[in-house]
């Protein structure tokens, strides 16, 4: 985004770069910069609080008023609460002829379907699996984690970016059924450390590093520091 200010600039166009990442942003200079300690994910930092999102937006619309290039830091740090679990029970077996996985995430559809209300469908699966084929996608890993290779499990596309639609379903059910703005990364932490799901993915990234899987591949269907 860095480089991309730049070429802006050059052709006249004023840029504002935020930034989560001191080092990031510091290494990457853009022409005007502004480094927000919140957690990654946040860049307006407080979800449901438009004052304090304004005075961040303020701060940066102020820097296009500086003549050098310059990064600043914004006043006021959020520090994501590590210690935070989310109160999320997930649904009762259902289906006992169905990995528990999959029946879990059957029995999320309603939760996840409020969650896409409650977002106005900014936040839910669709980058590469619909909702409709969770349930299928989560088959397919649960077929590697048994031994299967990734490349003949029937992973619907790019392993990472599966993943990354079944985490954002689990998440999105999460916020309907908790009745505040959780801590930046407590959705994620009940998915990998309470969901059969989560146990899935955590099982499948293994057995994909075991089979020798690209880097890229296994690595990424978690957050890096699982």
């Amino acid at each position: 985004m860095s480089t991309l200010a730049h070429v802006f600039e050059a052709e006249g166009m004023a840029t504002v770069a935020l930034g989560s990442i001191r080092k990031q942003i510091e290494s990457t200079a853009p022409p005007r910069g502004l480094w927000c300690d919140f957690p990654l994910g946040r860049p307006l930092g407080k979800p449901g609080d438009p004052e304090f999102q304004h005075r961040v937006l303020e701060a940066a619309f102020a820097l296009l008023d500086c003549p050098k290039p310059t990064v600043i830091e914004f006043g006021e740090a959020i520090h994501d609460n590590s210690d935070e679990v989310l109160a999320c029970p997930t649904p009762p077996r259902h289906d006992p002829g169905s990995h528990p996985a999959v029946d879990e995430a059957r029995g999320l559809r309603p939760a996840y379907d409020r969650g896409v209300v409650i977002s106005n469908g900014r936040f839910g699966a669709g980058r590469v699996v619909a909702a409709d084929d969770i349930p299928s996608a989560l088959e397919a890993f649960i077929r590697v984690a048994e031994g299967t290779p990734w490349t003949e499990a029937g992973i619907p596309g790019l392993p990472m970016r599966v993943s990354h639609d079944i985490r954002s379903y689990y998440e999105t059910a999460a916020l309907a059924m908790v009745d505040h703005a959780p801590a930046a990364w407590a959705s994620t932490r009940w998915f990998l450390d309470q969901t059969e799901a989560g146990k899935v993915m955590m099982a499948a990234r293994q057995a994909m590093q075991d089979q020798d899987a690209p880097q890229p591949m296994w690595f990424y269907l978690t957050p890096g520091d699982r």
